[in-house]
């Protein structure tokens, strides 16, 4: 296997329950990138909030921060996360995009250039932020956060850990990849050190829905991952994912938000992926083709809290179906 997870999966920690509270009485200094950068999304964006997008109003009018979680393997994006953090509720909401996600783009034609894991090779976090805030019909993203493999490692055991049920046995080995990969984690309870972390984020083989089980266990590891990180080791965790992540964050942005993250918890937690359905294209690859009508459904739901109906189905035949099950 020659691919590899690289999730900004403890960033996201960082960003809203552990690094703003530190650093909510640096003031004086507010336009300071806290991390090395190679982009700065909220000056080179074109536009943050598409007047275009039906969801112009609701972007607008939101009080919100939304972050653009990825991880980077060979100039291509892994793993791509969007986390829109209500700064009102506390809520926070995770929006998985699936790398095979179809995506053509003007000039970029051969079958693997029209997956959205290539936007990332063409100009960096930048053109992998406008891919998904089109992709999510011009979704503003404020920032961006980036971190490799030896980085989950390192945070994890900063934390003492992360506690996972593994739901079967997961063995694979490619003595090929880079460096060689022997993944062996029984099946069961018990808490990931961060080399069994890493292996445990890469492995893809054994899951019944491919890429999408794999992104449902990124997800419940992120859950799990947030609530260890709200123990004593707080200040150590702050320390290595300083250490461990790129980002465009700046202290003006960490203020803002340490001032309302009072009531984080691994509970406010809320998890998508966007919707659509996995089939061949293009050259014969595997594809992710998204559904517009329920992305649209989606960050409805997102935004204002309130389950859209599905055209021609009454409130009263889904609330059943609801109950049904």
């Amino acid at each position: 296997m020659k691919s590899f997870f690289k999730t900004c999966i403890i960033t996201m920690i960082l960003f809203t329950c552990i690094f703003t509270p530190a650093l909510a009485w640096w003031d004086g200094v507010q336009d300071v990138t806290i991390f090395t950068s190679e982009a700065n999304l909220s000056e080179e964006m074109p536009v943050l909030i598409d007047e275009n997008s039906p969801f112009f109003e609701t972007f607008s009018e939101s009080n919100r921060l939304n972050v653009l979680l990825m991880g980077i393997n060979t100039n291509l994006a892994d793993t791509i996360m969007l986390v829109s953090y209500d700064m009102d509720t506390d809520d926070i909401y995770i929006i998985s995009i699936p790398r095979d996600t179809y995506y053509p783009r003007p000039g970029y034609n051969s079958p693997s250039q029209k997956k959205i894991n290539s936007s990332y090779s063409t100009d960096g976090p930048l053109s992998l932020a406008v891919a998904v805030s089109d992709l999510l019909e011009g979704i503003p993203i404020n920032c961006y956060m980036k971190i490799d493999y030896d980085g989950v490692e390192n945070i994890v055991d900063s934390m003492g850990g992360v506690p996972m049920n593994i739901p079967f046995d997961m063995k694979y080995d490619d003595p090929y990849d880079e460096p060689p990969l022997h993944i062996d984690i029984p099946e069961g309870y018990q808490v990931l050190d961060g080399e069994n972390a890493v292996k445990f984020l890469r492995y893809r083989k054994g899951y019944p829905e491919g890429d999408i089980g794999r992104i449902k266990a990124q997800q419940e590891f992120m859950k799990s991952a947030f609530k260890q990180a709200l123990g004593l080791n707080i200040i150590s965790v702050a320390r290595s994912v300083l250490d461990n992540v790129e980002s465009d964050v700046d202290v003006k942005t960490v203020v803002s938000v340490a001032k309302k993250a009072t009531n984080l918890s691994s509970d406010k937690i809320k998890t998508y992926t966007v919707p659509g359905e996995g089939r061949n294209g293009d050259g014969g690859l595997s594809f992710w083709f998204a559904d517009e009508a329920q992305i649209q459904q989606m960050l409805t739901e997102i935004y204002t809290g309130v389950t859209p109906v599905p055209e021609g189905e009454t409130t009263e035949t889904v609330e059943g179906e609801a109950s049904a099950a």
